[in-house]
């Protein structure tokens, strides 16, 4: 055969025409059927991921060894999982998940998820046949199986909120699942805690009093000054998601949890769920490696960090919306606070409770190397992250009136602060945000001021200074630009609509003004633009 047919070929023989029996169609080993009562079963989490050498050298190990491992895992049975049995509840999950919420006899509910995942539906329809979709398919192996179980541990030693998954299998003839017990026989599932909805707080997360997705926590943040997120809790749930090599962690990926305060206002705190993508191995193959380098999210876990862009590029827009004040040496100190907290003790009883025996034996004491060696780069991995969150930073007030203070105070130290305007900013509690930013770590500050009649200050003269965008927002704002900054290039942009604001064109103030209201909108990405 010439060499022009050769990879066709071996992908064509490799990975095949997509069949409708790609899956395994029962995890469980044994013919024989499972007997009543019986309350542990021998299987596999997804044995349809076994390939031979030239699949492996193509398409990569990946996790395959765990996904076809046998072990002995516990029957999910809806009447004594839980105390008090369990019922059907509403049928969701994403476009690859077969997941419902089931509900205990207290009401507290319970998100119960496939293992392995079918991304038929993720893809347009021209590429659901061939092999293309096997190709998709059989990346699901590059997710640990079992990696879900490994975090609850780690997170509780790192001060986290955290669910507590566990894994059964379906037997085959269940029914107790109403009509959805089809969809779930003969399945590996996890079963973990819903930590969303107010009736899922009590005896979960004592003192809160809502639990909100991200979209409805910022309406409220950015609805009232009187909430506030509690963003170094959130800079360390992303420093553990960075040293896990979950890179999937989006604004879906989270729950928020209110806690009054004392004052009047609300603190939210993070709650981080779905770990389906730690321990993520892709990029060990041909054609995986070469898929790596055209999508940078897909990175790989191991004893180095290889690209903090990648692991937090799904992240970007929850990121660039909560993490807006801390400087380099809260990241840094909170990674050095890691690092105490994940001792090797802990490591090692996470990885041996989370796997099962049997993939432990094949794989445990890699990993657990692999997660020493992480945790002792972690402060260099969170300067890394800093730096590239450091670029380009939002700065958002609410709907109420603020005043928005720009300090061009030398060559390396602008400091941006905002105040509420009711009450008066001589009040020491007016104070809402400030950070002191160095053009040699920010190039741009983009100031929002969202609703309400607000003021925008800058004073100061230097040499060189962070470019700062100013978005006014709907109503009637006023800026005043005492600044300068050295060089012909002006560094302050008002963008705006071009009625009902007050501002005086001065040398380093650039109108952006247009008739159009997308002029100050604050966008999903939140750029503005």
């Amino acid at each position: 055969m010439t060499s022009r047919y050769a990879l066709p070929f071996l992908l064509l023989t490799t990975v095949g025409c997509a069949r409708h029996t790609f899956f395994q169609p029962d995890a469980r080993l044994a013919t024989a059927p499972l007997q009543p009562g019986a309350d542990s079963a021998q299987v596999t989490a997804g044995r349809h991921y076994q390939r031979g050498a030239i699949g492996r050298v193509f398409l990569g190990h990946h996790h395959r060894a765990a996904w076809v491992q046998p072990v002995m895992l516990p029957v999910f049975d809806p009447a004594t999982t839980i105390a008090g049995g369990l019922r059907g509840g509403k049928v969701g999950g994403g476009f690859q998940t077969i997941s419902m919420t089931v509900v205990g006899a207290d009401g507290r509910g319970y998100a119960l998820r496939s293992v392995d995942k079918d991304p038929y539906r993720t893809l347009p329809k021209v590429l659901r046949q061939g092999f293309i979709l096997n190709l998709v398919r059989d990346a699901t192996a590059a997710g640990h199986p079992y990696g879900a179980f490994v975090v609850p541990p780690l997170a509780e030693a790192a001060g986290l909120h955290h669910t507590n998954p566990r894994a059964y299998y379906v037997r085959n003839d269940e029914t107790g699942l109403g009509a959805a017990s089809e969809r779930y026989r003969g399945r590996v599932v996890l079963l973990e805690e819903k930590l969303e909805g107010r009736p899922n707080i009590a005896g979960r997360l004592p003192g809160a009093t809502e639990l909100e997705e991200s979209d409805n926590m910022l309406a409220e943040r950015y609805q009232s000054p009187k909430h506030r997120i509690d963003e170094a809790t959130f800079l360390r749930a992303r420093l553990l998601d960075l040293w896990l090599g979950d890179w999937d962690r989006h604004e879906g990926q989270w729950t928020w949890a209110a806690y009054p305060q004392a004052d009047g206002h609300t603190r939210w705190e993070p709650v981080p769920q779905d770990r389906d993508q730690v321990f993520f191995r892709f990029d060990d193959g041909l054609i995986s490696w070469l898929a790596s380098k055209a999508v940078a999210k897909f990175r790989t876990f191991g004893p180095r960090y290889q690209s903090i862009e990648g692991y937090t590029r799904n992240s970007r827009y929850i990121d660039e919306h909560v993490l807006t004040e801390l400087d380099r040496a809260a990241y840094v100190r909170t990674a050095q606070d890691l690092q105490r907290r994940l001792t090797d003790a802990v490591i090692e009883q996470a990885v041996r409770q989370g796997l099962p025996r049997e993939v432990y034996a094949q794989e445990g004491p890699q990993m657990v190397a692999a997660l020493r060696a992480r945790r002792d780069q972690l402060p260099q991995a969170a300067a890394d992250y800093y730096a590239l969150r450091a670029d380009e930073v939002l700065v958002a007030g609410t709907d109420a009136d603020e005043r928005f203070v720009v300090e061009r105070l030398t060559d390396t130290t602008t400091v941006v602060s905002v105040y509420e305007i009711d009450p008066p900013a001589k009040r020491a509690d007016s104070l809402l945000y400030r950070r002191v930013f160095n053009p040699a770590d920010t190039r741009q500050v983009l100031l929002h001021g969202l609703r309400g009649d607000d003021v925008f200050e800058l004073r100061g003269s230097v040499r060189r200074s962070p470019l700062i965008s100013i978005y006014g927002g709907p109503d009637e704002d006023r800026v005043r630009d005492a600044s300068r900054v050295a060089g012909l290039r002006r560094k302050t942009r008002f963008y705006d609509t071009s009625r009902n604001n007050d501002f005086e064109p001065a040398p380093e103030l650039k109108d952006k003004t247009s008739h159009g209201v997308e002029s100050h909108a604050f966008d999903r990405d939140g750029s503005g633009r």
